[in-house]
C-alpha cells in the first residue's frame, strides 16, 4: 500500500485539487504561480426550500392510471415541486458553495509540486521563491472544524473569496444577502447568511507564519473568537497529536494488501484515505460530493442524498475496510426520516406500517420531486435494507438488528407486498423501473422490472433470516413471494434467454446503470454457477457486453469490475478499473461522473472540434465503488458462500491480503504464490460454521486449528465450525498433491 500521494502544479480547477476533509469540512488545495487556492465547503451547508412533500396525490393507483393512460400531464403533475412557480424560492434543495482562501506567495514565487500523507492527513506544498524552495503545511482537524496552514515566510497575503463573487445572480434570484465580510481586529474571513437556515463563517486569524481558520454555521462573531482563540492556544501540536491518534486508529484497523499492480494498489490506498474523509463517523453523512463543493457553481445534483446506487456506492467500502463504525451516520439518517418515510407510504400504497424512501433527498429526507421514476423506485429503500443486514452479518450487533435494521426491512417489504399483485398462483409487480432506463419518459416502466424482483428476492430471504435471530416468527407471506415471484423477467429464444429490463424490453443500448443485472451484483439473488442460471447469466453478460460502454458513467465502471469479478473474469476485472482511471478522472485525481475526454463514452464527452470548456462534475461515488472492486477481487461472499481471489487475474502471481472481515464475523488473510493459493488464515470473532469455495481447487484442504488438532476437508465447499475466538489455517494437504 501506497503512504504518500503526489501532485505536480499547475493544478488549474477546483476539482483537481488536493485534499482534505473530516466529513463536514473539505479543503480543495489548487492553482499554478505565485497563487494557492484553498476551496472550502461544507456538507451541512443546505439551503432546505423547495422539494416535493409527498401527499395523497402521489398513490400508487392514480400513477398506475396515468402510466397506463400515457398521461404524462398528470405524471407532471403529480410530481411537481410545491415551490417551482414560486419567486425567490429554489424548485429543490441544495447544497451550496462556500468559497475561497487564496494565499498569495510573493510575486516571482511559483508552485511546483504537493505531496500528502494519507497515514496522517497532512499535507506540504512545495513553491520556488529566489531559487529557494519553500513549503506550506496544511492539516485538517478531524474531531473539529480548524486548519492550520503553516508558512515559510511572512510575505505571504491572504484573501477571502465567498462564493457570492462568482454566482451573485443566483444568489440574488434565491434572496440571499451579500456576505458579511469581517476584520474584526486579527479575525478576517466572511459571514453567509441563508434566507431560512443558519449562517455560515469562513474565519481565520494569522499569527507570525500560522494561519488558524475555521469554518461554522454561526454568524456571531464573539463565537467565531472564541472557536479561533481556543485553536490558538491549544497551538498546533495539539491538533497535529490528535489527528495522529485519529488517522493510526483508522489505519490500523485497514486490511493491508499486496497486488502487482501499481494502479490498483493507488485506487485502493488513496481512495481509503478519501473513505475516512468523506465518512467520518463523527462528521456529516456522506452525499454525492460530501464536503468538497466547488466555490464557483452550485453543485451538480445539488451534491444531495441518492439512494438509487450513490449512497450505497459511497458506503460500500466500509465492510471489508473493516471500517463498520462509518456506516452508523447514514443507517442512524435514513432512521431519523422514519416517520416522514412512513408518510410516503401511506400516502403512496395506503398502509400505516410501510416505509419508503425517494431515490434523491435532502438531509431531512425531502424528495427532490420531478423525476417520477425514481420517485417510485421502492429499490432504493430495499438497497439500504441489504446494507443494513450486511452491517449486521459483519458486525453481528444485535440490538442494531432488532431496533433499526429489522423494523426497516419490515417495513420496506410491507410496500413490496401492496404492490404486488397475485393472479393463478403467481405474484408479478405491475408497475415498475429499472433506475434510470430511459429516464423520466413515460415509457420508462414495465411489469416485473428484474432490479425490482431482485431486490425484492433479497429482501424475502433476509427477513427470514433476520427473523430468526430476533425471535420473530418470519411472515408467510415472505416465504410464499420467494416461490411465487420470478427471481428475474426474461427474454429471448430458449437458448438465447436473458435478463431483460421488464417485461417485453430487452437491453436496447449501452446504458449506465447495470440494474437488470443486480440479482448478480449488488442482490446475490441468484446462484450465477447453477445449472439453472449458468446459461442465462453468460447470455445475459454477452448481450451487455455487445452493448458497450458508448454511454457509461463514471461510477459503473467500477460496478461492471464487481460484476466480472463474480464471473471469474479478473482479466477485464482488472482492466475496468484501469480504464476508470484513465478515463472518469483528472489530472488531480479527481473521481468523475463524466468522462475526462472523448471516445470511450458519450457521458458528457466533448464534441470533437468542441472548444468550450466543460463543466467538470466530481462525484466521490466512483472512487469508492473503485475501492470495493478491489476488495471483490481479492475476496467476497455468493449466496453465503466465501470466494479467496476470486477475480484475479492469471497475470498475477504473488498476492496477499491480511485480516479482512467478511459476513458472518470472520477475520481472514489469504496468501497466493506463483499463481495459486497457499495459505488461507481464518479468525472467528463469533460462534459459526464458516462456508469457503474450497481455495485448493480439487484438492484435499488441511485445517490447522491454533488450539490444536489438525482436520481435513474435500470437496468444492470447506464447511468448517468454528467458536468464538477459534483459529485455524486452511493448507493444500501434500499428501495430496
Amino acid at each position: 500500500m501506497q503512504q504518500n500521494v503526489h501532485w505536480e502544479f499547475p493544478l488549474p480547477r477546483t476539482h483537481t485539487g488536493m485534499m482534505l476533509g473530516n466529513a463536514t469540512t473539505g479543503l480543495l488545495l489548487w492553482g499554478e504561480g505565485s497563487q494557492l487556492k484553498i476551496t472550502v465547503g461544507r456538507a451541512d451547508l443546505w439551503d432546505h426550500r423547495g422539494g416535493m412533500e409527498w401527499t395523497d396525490k402521489q398513490n400508487y393507483k392514480d400513477i398506475t392510471r396515468a402510466l397506463q393512460a400515457d398521461d404524462a400531464d398528470t405524471i407532471n403533475k403529480i410530481f411537481a415541486c410545491d415551490t417551482e412557480s414560486i419567486s425567490g424560492q429554489p424548485n429543490r434543495p441544495s447544497v451550496l458553495p462556500l468559497g475561497r482562501i487564496d494565499l498569495l506567495l510573493p510575486g516571482e514565487a511559483s508552485l511546483k509540486h504537493g505531496t500528502l500523507d494519507i497515514k496522517t492527513g497532512e499535507l506540504k506544498v512545495v513553491y520556488t521563491h529566489k531559487e529557494r524552495n519553500m513549503q506550506i503545511g496544511m492539516k485538517l482537524a478531524m474531531d473539529s472544524q480548524i486548519f492550520i496552514i503553516e508558512l515559510p515566510e511572512e510575505d505571504i497575503s491572504v484573501k477571502s473569496v465567498p462564493s457570492w463573487e462568482f454566482k451573485r445572480e443566483q444568489f440574488e434570484e434565491l434572496l440571499f444577502e451579500p456576505p458579511l465580510f469581517m476584520d474584526e481586529g486579527a479575525i478576517k474571513g466572511w459571514i453567509q447568511k441563508l434566507p431560512k437556515d443558519p449562517a455560515v463563517s469562513v474565519a481565520y486569524i494569522k499569527t507570525d507564519s500560522t494561519i488558524f481558520g475555521a469554518t461554522a454555521r454561526t454568524d456571531k462573531i464573539a463565537i467565531l473568537r472564541d472557536i479561533l482563540d481556543s485553536a490558538v492556544k491549544n497551538g498546533r501540536e495539539t491538533l497535529e497529536k490528535t489527528n495522529r491518534i485519529w488517522w493510526k486508529r483508522y489505519w490500523d484497523k485497514v486490511p493491508e494488501i499486496n497486488i502487482p499492480n501499481d494502479k490498483l494498489d493507488f485506487i485502493y490506498s488513496y481512495g481509503l484515505y478519501k473513505f475516512a474523509c468523506f465518512t467520518n463517523p463523527s462528521g456529516i453523512p456522506a452525499t454525492l460530493q460530501g464536503p468538497w463543493i466547488e466555490e464557483d457553481e452550485f453543485p451538480p445534483w445539488s451534491s444531495d442524498y441518492h439512494f438509487n446506487i450513490n449512497v450505497q456506492m459511497c458506503y460500500w467500502p466500509a465492510y471489508k475496510a473493516n471500517q463498520t463504525d462509518h456506516l452508523k451516520p447514514i443507517f442512524d439518517l435514513v432512521w431519523s426520516w422514519r416517520e416522514k418515510l412512513r408518510a410516503n407510504a401511506k400516502s403512496f400504497i395506503g398502509i400505516d406500517d410501510g416505509f419508503m424512501l425517494p431515490h434523491a433527498v435532502d438531509d431531512h429526507g425531502t424528495c427532490m420531486g420531478g423525476f417520477w421514476t425514481g420517485a417510485v423506485d421502492h429499490g432504493c429503500s430495499a438497497w439500504i435494507s441489504q446494507m443494513m443486514f450486511s452491517y449486521y452479518k459483519f458486525t453481528g450487533d444485535p440490538e442494531f438488528l432488532k431496533d433499526l435494521a429489522y423494523p426497516f426491512m419490515k417495513g420496506t417489504m410491507r410496500v413490496y407486498e401492496e404492490m404486488l399483485e397475485e393472479k393463478d398462483g403467481a405474484y408479478s409487480l405491475p408497475v415498475s423501473v429499472s433506475p434510470e432506463y430511459r429516464g423520466s419518459e413515460m415509457n420508462a416502466w414495465g411489469r416485473n422490472a428484474s432490479f425490482q424482483l431482485a431486490a425484492i428476492h433479497r429482501l424475502c430471504e433476509d427477513l427470514i433470516e433476520a427473523s430468526e435471530i430476533v425471535g420473530e416468527s418470519p411472515s408467510a407471506c415472505w416465504k410464499d413471494i420467494l416461490e411465487k415471484l420470478p427471481k428475474v423477467t426474461l427474454i429471448g429464444s430458449d437458448e438465447d434467454k436473458r435478463i431483460a429490463l421488464w417485461e417485453g424490453t430487452d437491453l436496447e443500448e449501452s446504458h449506465r446503470h447495470h440494474s437488470h443485472l443486480a440479482a448478480i451484483c449488488p442482490f446475490d439473488s441468484i446462484d450465477i454457477y447453477s445449472e439453472e442460471w449458468m446459461k442465462i447469466v453468460s447470455n445475459s453478460v454477452n448481450h451487455w457486453i455487445e452493448k458497450g460502454m458508448g454511454l457509461w458513467s463514471g461510477w459503473c465502471v467500477p460496478w461492471a469490475s464487481m460484476i466480472h469479478s463474480r464471473l471469474g473474469n479478473g482479466e477485464m476485472a482488472e482492466m475496468l478499473l484501469e480504464i476508470w482511471q484513465k478515463v472518469f478522472t483528472n489530472e488531480g485525481y479527481g473521481t468523475l461522473h463524466d468522462c475526462n475526454f472523448a471516445g470511450l463514452s458519450l457521458m458528457g464527452a466533448p464534441n470533437f472540434g468542441q472548444e468550450e470548456p466543460r463543466r467538470e462534475r466530481m462525484q466521490m461515488d466512483a472512487g469508492m465503488g473503485a475501492i470495493t472492486a478491489v476488495q471483490d477481487m481479492l475476496m467476497h461472499s455468493r449466496r453465503g458462500i466465501i470466494h479467496v481471489f476470486p477475480g484475479v487475474p492469471s497475470t498475477w502471481k504473488n498476492v496477499s491480503f491480511n485480516e479482512m472481515p467478511v459476513e458472518g464475523g470472520f477475520i481472514i488473510s489469504a496468501k497466493m504464490t506463483e499463481g495459486k493459493a497457499s495459505s488461507v488464515a481464518i479468525h472467528s470473532q463469533r460462534a459459526g460454521t464458516l462456508k469457503i469455495k474450497n481455495p485448493y481447487e480439487d484438492q484435499q484442504a488441511k485445517v490447522i486449528f491454533s488450539e490444536g488438532g489438525t482436520e481435513f476437508f474435500e470437496g468444492r465447499i470447506l464447511e468448517i465450525p468454528l467458536k468464538q475466538g477459534d483459529s485455524c489455517r486452511l493448507l493444500r494437504n501434500p499428501v495430496r498433491d
